[in-house]
Order: C-alpha cells, then sequence, then structure tokens
C-alpha cells in the first residue's frame, strides 16, 4: 500500500465542502488472490458501514444531523478506503442540500462510482433513529475457552472439527483484534460463526480468533480469511462469518460472509 494517494496513514486537510474526489478505492483482487480466492466466490456477503456523525446544511444554513447506512455488496470489484469515506462524509458539513433524500441520492452514487457496485444508503434523520436498540451476538460466547494462546501469527491449523459429532450451532467472541496494513492502528471488535456440519472445536477456534491480534490486513480481508479457512479445515455444509468491529472516525464496519445467506440481519452492539 504505497500509493501516495492513498490518505490513510498521512497528514491530510479535512474538507467541509462536498468533495467526491477524496474517495479512494481498493481492490479486492489482491487480497483475494493471495488467499486463493478466485471466481465464483466461495461466498456472497456485504460490508454494512454505520456513520454516526454525519451532517450537512439544509435551508437557511441550518445544520442537519443524521446517521447513515452504507452497504457495500462483497461482489464489488473494489473496497472503500476508510479514511477517505471519513474525509467524504466531513466534506458534508458545510456544505447546503436541499433535502435528506437529495444527501442520500448523493451518497448512493458516489459511493457506488468508487466500489464499483450497486451500494445501497439509508440515511436516518437523529431525532427517528434514538430508540435504535443494542443487540446481542446470538449463541454461545467462547471467551471463556481454557486454552493457551501463544501464537505470533495467524495459525489455521488451530482449527479442528470432530466429524463424529454434527451440529447446527452459533458461537461467538469479543476478542477480535487486528492491526491496519497502513497504520498499524488496532481494530477491535466481535465476530459471530454460525455453522452446520462437523462440531467445531471451540477452544482452538478461540486460538485461532486470537492469532489475528498481530495481523496487518483490512476488515474486509480478514473476514473473508477466516471464511475460507473455516471452511477448508473445518469442513462444515453452512457458514456464516459476521465481524462487527468498533467505530474509529464515527464509522463501524461489519463484514458478513456467507454460502447461505446474501445479508445478515444489521445488529448494533453494545461497543459501537
Amino acid at each position: 500500500m504505497n500509493d501516495h494517494k492513498l490518505p490513510l496513514g498521512r497528514e491530510t486537510g479535512y474538507p467541509d465542502k462536498y468533495a467526491p474526489e477524496s474517495l479512494y478505492a481498493i481492490p479486492r483482487a489482491s487480497s483475494r488472490e493471495a488467499l486463493g480466492i478466485a471466481e465464483p466466490l466461495p461466498f456472497t456477503g456485504v460490508d454494512t458501514w454505520n456513520a454516526w456523525d454525519l451532517t450537512w446544511l439544509g435551508s437557511r444554513g441550518r445544520p442537519e444531523v443524521a446517521t447513515a447506512r452504507i452497504v457495500v455488496p462483497a461482489d464489488s470489484p473494489n473496497i472503500i478506503e476508510s479514511k477517505s469515506l471519513k474525509l467524504y462524509l466531513n466534506s458534508f458539513s458545510m456544505h447546503g442540500f436541499e433535502s435528506l433524500e437529495a444527501v442520500t441520492e448523493t451518497m448512493r452514487n458516489d459511493l457506488s462510482a468508487c466500489a464499483e457496485g450497486d451500494v445501497t444508503v439509508r440515511v436516518t434523520p437523529l431525532c427517528s433513529s434514538e430508540a435504535r436498540r443494542v443487540s446481542r451476538l446470538a449463541g454461545t460466547c467462547i471467551d471463556d475457552e481454557n486454552v493457551d494462546c501463544r501464537d505470533d501469527g495467524v495459525n489455521a491449523d488451530r482449527l479442528r472439527a470432530d466429524k463424529r459429532s454434527r451440529v447446527s450451532e452459533d458461537l461467538h467472541t469479543h476478542v477480535l483484534r487486528s492491526l491496519c496494513p497502513v497504520t498499524s492502528q488496532p481494530d477491535i471488535g466481535s465476530l459471530q460463526i454460525s455453522y452446520s456440519g462437523p462440531e467445531i472445536d471451540r477452544g482452538g477456534l478461540l486460538q485461532y480468533v486470537v492469532s489475528y491480534r498481530q495481523h496487518q490486513d483490512f476488515h474486509e480481508s480478514c473476514v473473508e480469511r477466516m471464511f475460507v479457512e473455516i471452511l477448508e479445515r473445518c469442513k462444515p455444509e453452512s457458514l456464516s462469518v459476521h465481524a462487527h468491529y468498533q467505530r474509529r472516525g464515527g464509522i463501524d464496519i461489519n463484514p458478513f460472509r456467507s454460502n447461505t445467506a446474501e445479508q445478515a440481519y444489521p445488529l448494533r452492539l453494545w461497543r459501537q
């Protein structure tokens, strides 16, 4: 990631007038090639971004405040680099828009062009989103498994499953941590694994997730690596992997990959 146009990890200005040129696309292909992921993709899914600090100028220069949910399909050629999205959204702050619908349409068009896919955008006035409920992940938390976690890097050998025992279950953990590949800043969140098939060893799964703590990659690529490695090592018939990263710069990112469902039900966890 040595592109001089990449805003992440560099000192940048913060435009406060509409600046679609702030958006920066990162091709998914390079990280997928490294993981051996080829077309047709072994999963469907989305990357759901929740923006909590959206503001712009409405009629007579009066500020409007809202939240935005941005859903990028996993089959789009590009991800949208997170700092560039923050700069882009900040550029709305002193710009006038005729209506909420105009803001939504502008974001949809710009983000779809950057991702080269059909991005959906929902902008919600703050007064209509205050009652949004905090949710819990489904199934069993594996964080209390009594295992040693001492891997220096991602270790898929930790993944194992019992072919003699077949289950359908939801497992989750709150110890997910990876590092930004440009700045090395930590990205922290929760992870849910939903599957049917040979019973996955919970201690080994926890060790595997913990082994990402010093791994440098984008949120989306981490989840795709988890999906393909769990699928390869544990052989589930159905598998969904859903990460819920905490917000940075007013935005949280929630990649979801599955071989059974195109989208997960949107959740907001208490840390988000």
